[in-house]
């Protein structure tokens, strides 16, 4: 095994694992868990968020040209170009499907106005929709307070009503934590025909409150990803209002 093998591991499981640097802890295929518990994180609000934006290449971003091979373009200003592909307007949507301890299930998320409450049952509120990825992107907010009322929470994107676009988009969906470091989860996973995708499972296990990597694509909505994890709730074609349109 050569050096280099060596720190290209060691990088790797740093990586993973976060560090003080970034302070923030990724999941992926190889790390797929973390306890909040055992970072006595399990208690006050537990912030999601939902960001993204489109990929550059993807919208006829610029080429960088070599200085060595054109010197004399470096002092020219950029040409402004059409852009190489149509723009596509992704409005991604962040919800939540939750089971209580006492058998009650449900749903947050924007589609229908289902924003939960934070101090009552669901105990998790979603802050509002952002239709157009902007930096703050969407927030819900889960009260661990009331851990003993959950049994699991499965946070799920989908993409409303518009051209199914994930393999365009940086998104990535982030959990904080009351304490500790920030839970980073990243939807780069190339799914161009996927409209919906179950992120990440938030589970009490045994009083034990864990958060487990899914990232699992589906071609349907809600209703698949109800099918894929058991949830058994009646589904029907919802619509936004102009209110939820903004």
């Amino acid at each position: 095994m050569s050096f280099l093998d060596n720190l290209w591991r060691g990088r790797a499981s740093e990586f993973d694992a976060g560090n003080a640097a970034t302070n923030a802890i990724e999941l992926t295929k190889r790390h797929q868990k973390v306890s909040l518990s055992k970072q006595n994180a399990a208690a006050g609000h537990l912030r999601v968020n939902l960001s993204w934006r489109m990929r550059t290449s993807d919208i006829g971003g610029p080429k960088r040209q070599s200085v060595l091979r054109h010197p004399f373009k470096a002092l020219r200003p950029e040409e402004v170009q059409a852009h190489s592909q149509s723009m596509v307007n992704v409005d991604l949507d962040l919800g939540c499907l939750y089971e209580l301890a006492d058998g009650t299930k449900g749903v947050v998320q924007p589609l229908g106005g289902f924003l939960g409450d934070i101090n009552e049952a669901p105990y998790m509120r979603l802050s509002g929709d952002d239709r157009f990825g902007s930096g703050s992107g969407e927030t819900m907010y889960i009260n661990l307070d009331h851990r003993d009322q959950f049994k699991r929470m499965l946070v799920f994107v989908y993409i409303y009503d518009q051209t199914p676009a994930f393999d365009r988009t940086h998104a990535i969906v982030t959990l904080y934590p009351s304490n500790g470091p920030r839970i980073e989860i990243g939807l780069d996973e190339r799914h161009p025909q996927a409209r919906s995708c179950a992120v990440v499972m938030i589970e009490n296990v045994k009083g034990e409150i864990t958060v487990r990597r899914e990232v699992k694509f589906v071609y349907g909505f809600q209703a698949e990803l109800d099918r894929l994890y058991g949830w058994g709730l009646q589904w029907g074609r919802g619509y936004k209002t102009r209110t939820e349109q903004r």
